[in-house]
């Protein structure tokens, strides 16, 4: 009799949660980071790719990111439940079922792109390979921003043969982004070993451009350059202050002949200094104050306050802070009707 209880409540409960599946609101068309794995900055970045495919090629792409699909009442393989998420939302043209779903369950860590019927079996293979080798390595890494981002990229690609923000470019913009691209797959080995060497070239040139030799202007004679030491004396007050502050560096040459004097200037590279709107010289530095934050539903304060270390010239300026990015206040979730036949492909990382 225990035997049988506890059969029948197993069954019960399997039948209840299989009837009790549920799907994700679909606050936004585009994207829906319930698992919250983006930034507002990086949600809004992949955003813009899957509007520009709508606005250019009438295609339907949503991005979905949820914790687990446990929430939702389903507790077997992702494939069902992407297709039937899917034909839920109606995602894509009811016509041609040309839409496409991504969909990453953080927590199962396990991912799928649903694919609209009309695209048959076509874009199974490409869509498995772009998992395997874009989208599920960099979630191994934790970086769901990139893999989400690339994965996109790599999917609009495949179904358009045009790269997100390619679809009005020129020819020769083209070739320069397929460039970068090459380069950008060769991996980050090529830029640990690359950079190192691009660093040293830059300070061997830049070197090398502020010692060669100069020529007066005047009589056509060599100038020496005059010791840091004594340089000051031929240096304005205002550029005498850059130097101890080091946003800006001065070598004074002089013609040794007719007594004429070159100043050339060398911005330094890291300075927090910016130029003061009175006396001119990079003598500024700033303050900002947070006066109000930033919401979904209003923007924010905030105050900057400059102070010229030269001529100690003060003044403020308030500047308004976006309102926090909120994608399900910003896009209609109507849908097109498309359907799925189950066509796509899945991984897990």
């Amino acid at each position: 009799m225990r035997v049988f209880l506890t059969t029948l409540f197993a069954t019960f409960f399997v039948a209840h949660f299989a009837t009790a599946e549920t799907y994700p609101v679909r606050a936004d068309r585009y994207l829906n980071d319930y698992a919250d794995v983006l930034s507002p900055d990086e949600e809004a970045q992949v955003r813009a790719k899957l509007v520009e495919l709508m606005q250019e090629r009438d295609i339907e792409f949503t991005v979905l990111t949820i914790p687990m699909m446990f929430d939702y009442g389903h507790t077997g393989q992702i494939e069902p439940y992407a297709t039937n998420l899917f034909n839920s939302w109606g995602i894509g043209d009811a016509q041609r079922n040309d839409g496409l779903l991504m969909l990453i369950s953080q927590f199962d860590r396990v991912m799928r792109i649903e694919v609209g019927s009309g695209y048959g079996l076509t874009l199974n293979t490409p869509m498995k390979n772009i998992i395997d080798t874009a989208i599920t390595p960099r979630f191994k890494k934790g970086d769901f921003f990139n893999g989400i981002d690339v994965g996109v990229s790599q999917v609009i690609y495949e179904v358009t043969g045009t790269w997100p923000g390619e679809f009005q470019a020129s020819e020769s913009e083209k070739l320069f982004n397929a460039s970068r691209r090459w380069v950008d797959r060769l991996g980050a080995w090529f830029y640990a070993l690359l950079a190192p060497v691009l660093g040293v070239f830059a300070v061997i040139f830049k070197k090398w451009q502020r010692n060669r030799p100069r020529c007066c202007p005047v009589d056509g004679s060599k100038m020496e350059r005059i010791d840091e030491t004594w340089d000051d004396q031929h240096l304005q007050k205002g550029q005498i202050s850059e130097e101890k502050l080091k946003s800006v560096d001065y070598d004074v040459w002089k013609c040794m002949r007719c007594d004429h004097m070159t100043i050339e200037a060398y911005k330094g590279w890291f300075s927090r200094y910016s130029a003061c709107r009175s006396c001119g010289f990079k003598t500024v530095e700033s303050d900002t104050t947070i006066l109000q934050s930033a919401t979904t539903s209003s923007t924010g304060l905030k105050r900057i306050d400059y102070r010229c270390l030269h001529c100690n010239d003060t003044w403020s300026l308030r500047k308004t802070i976006p309102r926090v990015s909120n994608s399900s206040s910003s896009s209609s979730s109507s849908s097109g009707g498309g359907s799925s036949s189950g066509g796509g492909a899945s991984g897990s990382w």
